[in-house]
């Protein structure tokens, strides 16, 4: 099942974000701001903060960067006004989508998000057309290399992770929502290092899709990608065999 499989996911976005870092930074900014506005600015006090930051460091979001959206969000307080906006709908072929935007402007964030929808052979739904599809977890995907699997899975494990899976060059450690960051923070301590780390969307079953349709959902996911407002894309496509996008 190719189609889906993390570590090729995580090539593919590579090489989009090597493009695209600059945009991918502003969109963590934003999430730092948020979580910045919620919870303060101290770390020891802010676990959101703390999660968002692992997320940065997965993009390989310079340090410095993050200090200075950090003291930026600090120095704004009520200025910061985005607003989290969840649309959901169909790609080609039925496939399942699922958009999260942070946004100040909820009319520019439907119209844009509804567009990229259409293009790509799709149409955007109603509220929780979709969303039942998939499950909310804790992801942390790491590189094996030459990691001791064992070893890391019984880190995982005793730390509270729900599931641990071997696939390609990678390991998936799967969490709880709310035992995310203390899963995580656990193997940051032993000195992990993460591909991805966040809470996603992850889907419950898979929609395989032929060549055009995958022509057709490419388009619609960069279109959606490239949109300042969108934060992040969860969907169930299975790509066809060998698909570079």
């Amino acid at each position: 099942m190719s189609g889906h499989s993390k570590w090729h996911n995580i090539q593919a976005k590579k090489g989009k974000m090597d493009a695209k870092r600059g945009k991918i930074f502003t969109k963590i900014g934003k999430e730092i701001a948020v979580a910045v506005k919620e919870g303060g600015a101290n770390l020891d006090g802010n676990a959101k903060l703390r999660d968002v930051i692992a997320k940065a460091k997965a993009s390989n979001m310079p340090n410095d960067n993050i200090q200075r959206a950090i003291k930026k969000a600090a120095g704004e307080g009520a200025a910061v006004n985005y607003e989290t906006i969840v649309y959901e709908g169909y790609g080609p072929s039925g496939v399942a989508v699922i958009v999260e935007t942070l946004t100040d402007n909820k009319n520019r964030s439907a119209g844009n998000v509804r567009s990229a929808f259409t293009k790509g052979g799709g149409n955007m739904g109603t509220s929780g057309c979709v969303s039942f599809m998939f499950q909310e977890k804790g992801e942390i995907i790491i590189e094996k290399g030459e990691l001791d699997e064992e070893e890391v899975m019984m880190m995982a494990l005793d730390a509270g992770a729900e599931d641990f899976a071997a696939e390609d060059e990678v390991f998936i450690i799967t969490t709880a929502p709310e035992d995310f960051g203390t899963v995580r923070e656990a193997l940051e301590g032993n000195g992990m290092e993460f591909l991805e780390a966040g809470v996603k969307m992850i889907p419950d079953t898979y929609t395989s899709i032929d060549e055009e349709a995958a022509k057709k959902f490419q388009k619609m996911l960069d279109l959606l990608e490239d949109d300042d407002d969108v934060q992040e894309v969860y969907h169930n496509a299975e790509f066809p065999e060998g698909w570079e996008g």
